[in-house]
């Protein structure tokens, strides 16, 4: 199929999924200042007022006056200075960010900065540039971009109102969603009922953590949740028979079951039970810089280049629905 009908068919698609999906704009507020005017001269009164002050008056000494806190140089600022731009990745987050068998990040998020890192670049027409990649944590990703030590976070965080309030997001960059995975031979989950009584294993500090213990709650099922470091311990401890169940988000469930080793071992149930929009966190405040990557993200999704680099990962399975929904609402132009 031409190019022009694969993207008129994703728009009849978005039209047809209107009632399933928002996707919110990432809109910052911006602040506003307000100067000063300074008196006008030739008030009424102004003549009567003393030149001077009496001379048996005391002046007080002048207050310090401190100098204001030095100001953080932009994003782009710095990598103008260092010549280097750093991607912050996960260890062990694939499809979407992992350390490869070559030593070197890899996923379809981390792509998508690499052609960041490209943008930056070319926007700042830098001879060279290098490239860093800095190996973050679930727990302290949020911090690595506030106190600087990243400048994006390219692995697969999911986009919600109380992260806004620490760090800026750029436009959603996939659309997931947690299911539940069993051993091989048990009933696959429908519901969340049917973890009643059950261990129930999930990656501790992350939203899919919060969603489900909320989610429980609210049902009022009570069941056992184990924390894990990591979706290949918690996999294992599910193979081995030390959790009833393991709950995560289905797309990286999906590649792990298929490639490492799981496979007839576990089953993943077909059932979403959240959607989660994930997006690149960027320094908060970075006006220029998110700019920059939104139009880097908006340009690729409005071309077949967004779907090149999503084989690279997923290979020749396409994309589904709701992802070319989101590629074609979040194509912003120019």
């Amino acid at each position: 199929m031409a190019a022009s009908g694969r993207r008129g068919a994703a728009r009849a698609q978005v039209l047809a999924l209107g009632s399933m999906l928002l996707l919110a704009g990432l809109a910052v507020p911006m602040g506003s200042v307000r100067a000063q005017t300074p008196a006008p001269a030739g008030v009424p009164g102004a003549a009567q007022m003393p030149s001077q002050l009496p001379s048996q008056i005391p002046l007080a000494p002048a207050a310090p006056v401190e100098a204001p806190p030095p100001v953080a140089l932009s994003t782009l600022d710095r990598v103008t200075q260092n010549k280097t731009f750093r991607i912050g990745y996960r260890h062990f987050a694939p499809p979407y960010s992992y350390e490869a068998t070559n030593g070197k990040p890899a996923g379809y998020i981390v792509d998508l900065c690499r052609e960041v890192a490209g943008a930056v670049k070319r926007a700042l027409k830098l001879d060279t540039m290098k490239v860093d990649y800095v190996e973050i944590t679930a727990e302290n990703r949020f911090d690595a971009v506030r106190q600087g030590r990243i400048d994006i976070l390219c692995e697969p965080t999911s986009l919600t109102m109380s992260r806004r309030a620490l760090v800026d997001f750029s436009l959603p960059t996939f659309l997931d969603g947690a299911s539940v995975v069993t051993r091989d031979g048990k009933a696959p989950v429908k519901g969340l009922e049917q973890l009643s009584g059950k261990k129930v294993g999930v990656l501790k500090g992350t939203t899919t953590e919060e969603t489900l213990r909320t989610t429980l709650e609210q049902m009022h099922v009570k069941a056992d949740i184990a924390t894990v470091d990591d979706h290949p311990q918690g996999l294992a401890l599910l193979a081995d028979g030390k959790l009833d169940a393991y709950f995560g988000d289905r797309g990286i469930l999906h590649y792990l079951i298929r490639n490492t080793g799981f496979d007839g071992k576990l089953n993943l149930s077909d059932q979403y039970f959240t959607f989660e929009t994930y997006a690149l966190a960027l320094p908060r405040g970075d006006q220029s810089f998110r700019l920059l990557v939104d139009s880097t993200l908006a340009d690729l999704y409005r071309t077949d280049r967004i779907r090149e680099i999503y084989a690279r990962t997923f290979g020749t399975f396409p994309p589904d629905q709701f992802l070319n929904a989101l590629f074609v609402i979040n194509g912003v132009p120019r």
